[in-house]
């Protein structure tokens, strides 16, 4: 998001005018000559040391990858020390060819530069127990963003695959992108750990798009759990906002998967893919600690499928730490997430729908929300439209706040929740002591249960309503006030159980509610009438 923010980048210097030079030596015919007689014999060599392992044999073997590649070149042979004492960027950058695999030994390769390569068809970088070490901020040259650039927007490579890296950051202001990769057809980024924080202020770790609405792409198993540092505490103070992205795809037009990554506290979210219009899948992982949100997803049937969210450490400079942010599309859905907030921030949301997301399905979550401020769960932002929310628990234990909390809109959008259970024991600081808060029209709960007791002294209620034609049908309502609080017009309650745990009547109307139906419902202690007008009371028991 930083790279949206502060303008785009600059690559025009010395260096990159090199890199450019290098590109286009597929133009050359007698370099090309001599090029092909030493990648051949490369491959030779390079073919009989590839007994991958460590790291990269996670992906499996070389001969997984036989027959893709016209050439193999062993990277160590080509002349890269291996030994860390010398940059190995004007290597890679002599033998830079297309339709290659670069294997990369057991070793460390300092880089002092970034090695940039576009418009390629089909390139792999293969690490074997191989560590990547950048040079300090002051010590890179030429632009001081990234190790390697694999494609750019308006000239994406066509297949990319790389993994099998460690990076080494654990030195002071070495935090710098790995990679950045544009490419159109199919993209595969597995098993880059990244050891030591992200503290130079440059941009995060990884920048992944598919270019091509056709193309699919997968990052797996990138860790970056160290996190980043905020701007002001590095060498590129006030050059841009807050600080780096952990990984960033905002300009992703395919399907996009991140699967089992692993992202620690990063100033500028953790995972944002919400920019673009392909298709996001979150799939497992864990993300911990970012500001703005942990995990962001946006497009059209993006996904989010079962990561572990947590919020347990808040440095001074976070605002929010919100635990999954969806927005940017339509048919967005969340799947058996884990989301556990034990340092909340008043804005510190579990879930955040958001006005720009159209439609979405939350199901099988699980929310464990912990702390001595307010918090909110699931909030849905006045302009979403219609959500659904399905088999999902949260136990809410904070000083106040709304687990569930439907804002004030104009819209009409359904918000249906069914078999949602509402547990815990909180406070109502600030007046927030309601477990669901209703302020849009036609919401619907169906066989939902809120057991949520309160804190010494507080109130809590389990369902307030300021809106029009609100359905509740079949469902357990506890609470510490009063389980049912009316203030709109329209309601409907069917098949309720409904009791105050302090011994209060199961419903209060207030002078503004008006057709307000509860029947067949348990009641216990009744309805507390305030000057409703038009209630409907039938067929209900009051013990």
């Amino acid at each position: 998001m930083n790279e949206l923010m502060n303008g785009t980048e600059n690559d025009s210097n010395s260096s990159t005018s090199t890199e450019h030079a290098n590109e286009k030596l597929s133009s050359c015919t007698s370099c090309q000559s001599s090029r092909r007689t030493f990648v051949k014999g490369a491959a030779i060599a390079g073919i009989s040391a590839l007994g991958l392992s460590s790291t990269a044999a996670a992906s499996g073997s070389y001969t997984k990858y036989d027959g893709e590649y016209r050439h193999v070149v062993n990277v160590v042979e080509a002349g890269a020390d291996n030994t860390g004492n010398k940059s190995i960027t004007p290597v890679l950058r002599n033998i830079r060819n297309d339709n290659t695999l670069f294997y990369f030994p057991p070793g460390r390769y300092a880089m002092d530069s970034q090695l940039r390569f576009t418009g390629f068809d089909n390139v792999a970088f293969i690490g074997n127990d191989a560590t990547l070490v950048p040079a300090n901020h002051y010590n890179f040259e030429g632009p001081k963003y990234r190790l390697f650039r694999l494609g750019v927007g308006y000239r994406p490579g066509r297949r990319l695959r790389f993994e099998g890296f460690d990076v080494d950051q654990t030195a002071p202001d070495t935090g710098i992108r790995v990679i950045e990769a544009h490419v159109s057809d199919r993209l595969e980024v597995r098993d880059i750990n990244i050891e030591g924080q992200h503290d130079s202020g440059t941009w995060g770790p990884g920048l992944f798009n598919v270019t091509s609405s056709s193309g699919y792409g997968i990052v797996e198993r990138f860790r970056a759990a160290d996190g980043g540092e905020w701007i002001d505490n590095t060498p590129t103070a006030g050059e841009r906002w807050r600080g780096p992205t952990g990984i960033l795809a905002n300009q992703n037009a395919g399907t996009l998967e991140f699967k089992h990554c692993t992202l620690g506290a990063f100033p500028d979210n953790g995972l944002y893919a919400a920019g673009g219009t392909g298709k996001i899948i979150v799939s497992g992982g864990t993300y911990r600690n970012s500001n703005g949100a942990n995990i962001r997803v946006g497009g059209n049937g993006s996904e989010i499928n079962w990561p572990t969210v947590t919020v347990d450490d808040t440095r001074p400079e976070d605002v929010t730490q919100r635990g999954i942010r969806i927005e940017n599309g339509q048919n967005l859905r969340i799947k058996g997430a884990a989301v556990n907030i034990t340092s909340p921030m008043p804005t510190s949301h579990a879930i955040s729908t958001m006005g720009s997301c159209e439609s979405a399905r939350i199901e099988r979550i699980h929310i464990d929300m912990q702390g001595n401020d307010v918090n909110h769960g699931i909030v849905v932002s006045p302009n979403a439209g219609e959500i659904t929310i399905v088999e999902t628990k949260i136990n809410h234990e904070t000083a106040g706040g709304y687990p569930l909390w439907i804002r004030n809109t104009n819209a009409t959008d359904r918000v249906l929740a069914e078999y949602l259970t509402i547990t815990g024991e909180a406070g109502d600081a600030s007046g927030f002591r309601d477990s669901i808060r209703v302020e849009r029209d036609n919401c619907r709960f169906n066989a939902i249960e809120v057991t949520q007791s309160a804190r010494s002294g507080a109130k809590r209620n389990a369902i307030t309503s300021s809106a029009n034609d609100l359905t509740v049908w079949m469902s357990t309502l506890r609470a510490s006030q009063f389980p049912v609080v009316e203030l709109g017009s329209g309601s409907t309650y069917l098949d309720i159980d409904a009791e105050s745990y302090s011994g209060r009547e199961a419903a209060c109307l207030y002078d503004q509610s008006r057709n307000i139906s509860m029947r067949n419902s348990r009641l216990i202690n009744g309805v507390r009438d305030l000057g409703s007008s038009s209630l409907t009371l039938s067929n209900n028991t009051t013990a």
